[in-house]
Formats: C-alpha cells, sequence, structure tokens
C-alpha cells in the first residue's frame, strides 16, 4: 500500500510541478531585425561597379514577398548599422581584395583573380568608398548608406 501512496504523491507532485510551469508571460512586440542587404559589386581593371548604390535610403523593394508588396514596412527606430552583404566577381587577371573607406572601415579576404567572393560588414549611416586592393587602375565606387532600417516582420520564413 506504501508505494501506491507514492506514485499518487508523485503523480501529483509531477501535476503541480507543470501547473507551475504555466502561465501569462509578456513578450513585447519588438520589431524584427532587417534583413541583410546585398550589394552587387564588380571589379574590373578599369573601374568598380556597385548595385545598388544607395542603400538604407527608404523601404527595399525586392526585400518584401510578393503577398507582402501592398504592405509598408514598418521602420525600426534604432541607430544601428545596416547589416550589408558584398556580393564581388573579380574580372580582372590579379588576385585582390575590396577595402571599404568612410565612417567604418572594413575589407573583405582574398578575391581571386576571376573568381567571386563575398563579405559582410555592420555600416552606420554615411558615404564610403570601395578600392580594389592591387588593381590600380580601378577607379573606385560610392556607396550611401541612409539611416532607414526595416523590420522583417513582414516577411516569412525568415529566422
Amino acid at each position: 500500500m506504501g508505494s501506491g501512496r507514492a506514485r499518487t504523491a508523485l503523480a501529483g507532485g509531477l501535476g503541480l510541478l507543470a501547473l507551475a510551469g504555466c502561465g501569462a508571460e509578456s513578450h513585447p512586440n519588438e520589431p524584427r531585425p532587417q534583413v541583410p542587404i546585398r550589394v552587387s559589386v564588380t571589379v574590373s581593371p578599369k573601374a568598380i561597379t556597385v548595385q545598388p548604390q544607395r542603400i538604407g535610403v527608404g523601404p527595399q523593394r525586392t526585400q518584401q514577398i510578393p503577398q507582402n508588396e501592398d504592405h509598408p514596412q514598418p521602420p525600426i527606430k534604432t541607430d544601428r548599422p545596416l547589416d550589408v552583404v558584398f556580393v564581388a566577381a573579380n574580372q580582372t587577371r590579379v588576385n585582390s581584395r575590396l577595402e571599404l573607406r568612410g565612417p567604418t572601415d572594413a575589407s573583405s579576404g582574398p578575391l581571386p583573380r576571376n573568381s567571386p567572393g563575398s563579405f559582410q560588414a555592420d555600416l552606420p549611416s554615411g558615404v564610403y568608398v570601395i578600392a580594389a586592393a592591387g588593381v590600380p587602375g580601378a577607379r573606385p565606387a560610392k556607396l550611401i548608406v541612409g539611416p532607414y532600417r526595416a523590420s522583417s516582420e513582414n516577411d516569412v520564413l525568415l529566422p
């Protein structure tokens, strides 16, 4: 009989623990972080091309999925840097490296000749100059980063 009472007490104790774990929690509805912006960079022997040349200046048309394209992107009120992914194509015959100069300096890893590469940087608002190390004839490009940051809450299937 003693083991039956122990089982009943154990089951009751587990039930109380389960109920203690339940309850209302407050979750503030904070905006989700912005999806990183992609910038394409092409390094040729004569010039560096950047597309788009201005980011963070308003809603990105390509950021939202088609079912949400008529809904405005909610802005985030923050002065955090913009997360930017640079996708580069080195179309020269020499190995290179991208260098960003502006409010924050950044550089990519090695960018082999005739090869693609990518790197990521957090950029605060400002004007940046993108140059290619090892390609002296390539005219640098300019990239403008604005203060606009959008929440990704209208984009589904994102973490």
